[in-house]
């Protein structure tokens, strides 16, 4: 018999921490290899902690609700017949076990100290950036607790969940809006308020009011996977400094072309080959020509990424998810066309695994699906630029000689980020795009 341990694992680019949001097992419980043992939250995905390995598991060493460091343990597992296992560093694991027996006293000396020691009087705004963790953000704002206002037990002074929850215990929540306001402070907080309307802790995030409910209105829950989109969107809209850019471009050709054997492909190959293929591989190509596209920013250095992988934004009725078509450089316009029909089968019946939506360097939107010509779309954190491929439409040109004429016109529209990258390189890139667009038809183009 040896004993495993299961680790927070790496839920996504640039992600740290997740929380635990549901145990799916308990000490005792067989388990096979892959089989599901928590469901875990962060800032930009909701997913599943697969089991490493078939055993019993001994031992949770996480609370539901607590927030973890990719890397820690967060439970044990004893492994039938194989003894060649070395068992885990006993002085980790006694330190987390004996801290989680302990939880329930500590639990109850912060419920009666709540009120001297975790609040504190108000302090200043702060001009540093603090971060919280999800969980801590969700309890914030469901009792209206000001972050500001709370001293943590955390390593390094961070809030924990756990502080939260001994002051909405205690009836000492420290709320947003000072309770007994001095006359003289009345005005300039409503008005500090009134234009801001701004956490005071946090400045990415706005507040929320409460809102009364009107007979006829409807409330409806925010999910964790649209309250993960909603702070991967806020922090990228925070942190990037957007800058936008568009161009026409001329796919006439590309649209006979692609007309001219839908019908073909789809009885030859069992599924659709559809524009937004021809245009994930203009892209894709492009990014190849122009390396600089497919970077990332990392504080004190630009990451340039050597693998093209290609993110693409599907929606479903109440989430977006953006899984993504790797090595999209070296796949033909039929293999892109699979891997789109694929992944778009997955979203929608819910089977989309880490692998599918991870390692993304480059995101291409098809907001013509919905009729749109013109948009600016938030860059997918901590990529540096995403391309909004618009509706085609029929459109009256002038060629060459002062002929007029109906042709089929895109607009491309590029959102980038301006401490990666400059207008002239996005300019040159997405004028590369367009001329490979302009030029794809039967002639000089294999969709294979």
């Amino acid at each position: 018999m040896a004993i495993q341990n299961i680790t927070m694992p790496q839920l996504g680019e640039s992600v740290t921490e997740g929380t635990i949001e549901k145990w799916l097992v308990k000490p005792g419980d067989t388990v096979k290899k892959y089989d599901p043992l928590a469901e875990v939250a962060t800032d930009k995905v909701n997913a599943e902690i697969p089991s490493s390995f078939e055993g019993v598991i001994t031992e949770l060493l996480a609370e539901e609700g607590q927030t973890l460091p990719v890397g820690a343990i967060v439970c044990s597992i004893e492994i039938a017949g194989d003894s060649e296992l070395p068992p885990p560093p006993p002085t980790k694991k006694s330190a987390v076990s004996t801290a989680i027996l302990n939880a329930g006293v500590q639990r109850k000396q912060e419920t009666q100290q709540a009120t001297t020691a975790t609040v504190a009087p108000p302090k200043p705004v702060r001009k540093d950036k603090v971060r919280y963790s999800p969980a801590v953000l969700r309890l914030a704002q469901e009792h209206d607790i000001a972050l500001e206002q709370v001293s943590g037990t955390g390593e390094g002074g961070r809030i924990t969940r756990k502080d939260l929850l001994a002051l909405i215990e205690a009836g000492a929540v420290p709320t947003t809006q000072a309770e007994t306001p001095s006359i003289a402070d009345t005005p300039v907080q409503q008005s500090a308020s009134a234009v801001a309307n701004v956490n005071p802790q946090n400045d990415m995030k706005p507040v929320t009011p409460t809102q009364p409910l009107q007979a006829g209105d409807i409330e409806i829950p925010v999910t964790k996977v649209r309250r993960a989109i909603a702070n991967n969107m806020v922090r990228s809209v925070h942190e990037v400094p957007h800058a936008w850019m568009m161009m026409e471009v001329d796919v006439t050709d590309l649209v006979t072309y692609r007309d001219s054997i839908k019908t073909e492909f789809k009885q030859k190959e069992g599924f659709n080959i559809t524009y937004f293929a021809f245009f994930v591989k203009a892209v894709a190509q492009a990014l190849k020509e122009f390396p600089m596209m497919n970077s990332m920013w990392a504080e004190d250095k630009i990451i340039q990424k050597h693998d093209i992988n290609i993110s693409i934004a599907v929606a479903t009725d109440d989430a977006l998810f953006v899984p993504v078509i790797k090595h999209a450089d070296e796949k033909s316009i039929k293999g892109i066309a699979r891997e789109i029909n694929e992944l778009a089968v997955k979203v929608r019946a819910g089977k989309l695994s880490m692998d599918d939506i991870k390692g993304g360097t480059f995101t291409v939107n098809n907001t013509g699906a919905f009729g749109s010509v013109q948009s600016m779309g938030i860059i997918n954190y901590p990529q540096a630029a995403i391309l909004q491929v618009e509706s085609i439409v029929k459109k009256t040109v002038v060629l060459p000689g002062g002929m007029f004429a109906a042709r089929d016109i895109v607009n491309l529209c590029l959102s980038l980020d301006h401490r990666v990258l400059d207008g002239l390189v996005c300019g040159k890139f997405l004028n590369r795009v367009k001329e490979i667009l302009e030029n794809t038809n039967k002639s000089s183009t294999s969709v294979y």
